[in-house]
């Protein structure tokens, strides 16, 4: 089946100042031409006047063709289907707001598309009978989406129960539902973001190493169930504390305690530790990064001459100078 297209809301046209997310798709001396894309892209204007409060030099540094605006809607001609628009009228939080409200449009109409194509009904149909309820009964049908992550049922029965006094909806057949459900949990199923802190630990007294290894169970021990810590050794004196959540602000408050307890266990043993780069979220690019970083200082220590039974001794020492060996490793 063809890709099918239409509007994300039930109304055909936007209301005077909403403001709505559109795409710029020619530019004429009067202003600009634009499509509205959470309305199956009908033609809109931006009036030469609605684009700056300034006074325009160029209008081609105000807009370009092919770039995605927030623009309030100024005048609607539902008859004709004329839609005048302005992009110097938008507050900064109406901007916010639109994009936020366009993502998750987006995404639902995404979805929905998907669910057509794969189920054979018209994408209007499914917009009818599933999405545009589903906008009225949750505000917005993203917020639907996530709660049939977990719990299907209590969607597709609350969505009969109020559009069809709790009889079957024609419409609504088991491969539709198995669709929605499928497509949302793999698109909306929050995934743990990695948050990464880089430290520098040394500990100069006897028995170094049994006290950086004490400071690293203080560091462990403030892990959470949803956010379990880990420490471990890049190569001394550098070393890694993880943790994975889904909560980014909780992750970086878990490993800022722990780099807090880490460096209060080695200080009373008259020990050190240095915040190389404090607590962020990391991609997997950065994870590979630190393995390769990993690889380059194990490598560099293996071409290290000496005593093998000094090796924990360096450790707790700290003479090692990691930067200096990746440093090494890429200009080799």
């Amino acid at each position: 089946m063809a890709a099918q297209e239409t509007r994300m809301y039930e109304a055909k046209f936007p209301e005077v100042d909403d403001v709505v997310m559109v795409q710029v798709k020619s530019i004429a001396e009067m202003g600009a031409y634009v499509s509205l894309m959470e309305y199956a892209g009908v033609e809109g204007m931006i009036l030469l006047s609605e684009l700056s409060r300034r006074r325009i030099r160029s209008i081609t540094k105000l807009i370009k063709v092919g770039r995605q605006e927030p623009v309030m809607v100024l005048r609607v001609d539902k008859e004709k289907g004329y839609i005048d628009l302005s992009k110097r009228r938008v507050a900064a939080e109406d901007i916010a707001a639109c994009e936020e409200r366009y993502n998750k449009s987006k995404m639902v109409h995404s979805i929905m598309r998907h669910v057509a194509e794969t189920a054979g009904v018209e994408l209007e149909q499914l917009y009818n009978t599933v999405g545009w309820p589903l906008y009225k009964m949750y505000g917005h049908a993203f917020e639907a989406f996530k709660t049939i992550v977990t719990d299907p049922d209590q969607v597709f029965n609350r969505l009969q129960d109020e559009t069809n006094s709790g009889q079957p909806i024609e419409a609504l057949t088991d491969a539709v539902k198995e669709g929605i459900t499928k497509n949302v949990r793999r698109r909306m199923t929050p995934q743990p973001i990695k948050i990464r802190a880089d430290v520098e630990l040394t500990c100069f007294a006897y028995d170094g190493v049994l006290h950086i290894q004490e400071a690293m169970r203080s560091a462990e021990s403030h892990s959470t169930e949803d956010c379990p810590v880990k420490m471990k050794l890049i190569a001394p004196p550098l070393y890694v504390l993880t943790t994975q959540t889904l909560d980014k602000n909780q992750g970086v408050e878990v490993l800022n305690l722990a780099c807090e307890a880490c460096k209060a266990a080695i200080a009373k043993r008259k020990g050190t530790l240095k915040v190389k780069e404090s607590a962020r979220a990391v991609s997997d690019r950065d994870d590979r990064l630190l393995m390769e970083q990993m690889s380059a200082l194990e490598n560099a220590n293996k071409e290290v001459a000496g005593d093998d039974d000094s090796e924990e001794e360096e450790e707790g020492m700290g003479d090692f100078d990691p930067e200096a060996a990746v440093n090494s490793s890429l200009t080799s």
